[in-house]
């Protein structure tokens, strides 16, 4: 008899569970799955991009890709090389570093694809700066393309981020995949 009330008193210290402390939560952001579509016109170059973004053209073949759920935008110009291609690299690199003064880091990342005739650089922005990420492709000859990623906030890097990564990702799909149409010397 003098077992049973030490193992009922045994089994109450057993049954206890140790106070842990949880975890702390993380924000899960999930993004729909990516569905491609191409940009054909009566520019002189194609290109993928995902379906998700709402394309519109502007001036000739100036485009916005435009992600409403993300509040962001990727601004696409194009202009033709014509002697100046020294130029328009150094607009283009000019711009993506009028960004320094509130990025933490920009990361040059170079884009070269022989086969297809183009050539570009990516600028992945990371800090509070107004554009996350600059592009330029050119075939280096007679077609300039160039695009910058803005968000419709004033940049918080934090909160930002993982849409951020997810627009990188799109830009560039849209380098790789794009394509200089044949005879486009005579288009715009």
């Amino acid at each position: 008899m003098l077992f049973l009330p030490i193992g009922l008193g045994l089994m109450g210290i057993s049954c206890r569970e140790e106070p842990l402390p949880k975890p702390e939560a993380q924000l899960r952001l999930e993004y729909p799955q990516r569905a491609f579509r191409m940009y054909a016109a009566d520019c002189p170059y194609t290109f993928d991009y995902n379906g998700l973004a709402t394309l519109q053209e502007k001036n000739g073949c100036d485009l916005v890709l435009d992600y409403p759920n993300m509040k962001g935008s990727i601004f696409i110009t194009y202009k033709q090389v014509e002697g100046n291609l020294r130029e328009l690299l150094s607009d283009a690199q000019k711009l993506s570093y009028e960004h320094v003064v509130k990025a933490e880091n920009i990361l040059e990342q170079p884009y070269i694809n022989p086969d297809k005739g183009v050539y570009g650089m990516f600028y992945e922005v990371s800090g509070n700066a107004a554009s996350q990420s600059q592009f330029y492709v050119t075939d280096s000859t007679r077609h300039f393309v160039t695009g910058s990623l803005y968000f419709y906030a004033k940049p918080n890097y934090d909160s930002i981020y993982p849409a951020a990564i997810y627009l990188q990702n799109d830009i560039r799909l849209l380098m790789e995949s794009l394509n200089w149409k044949a005879g486009s010397d005579e288009n715009n």
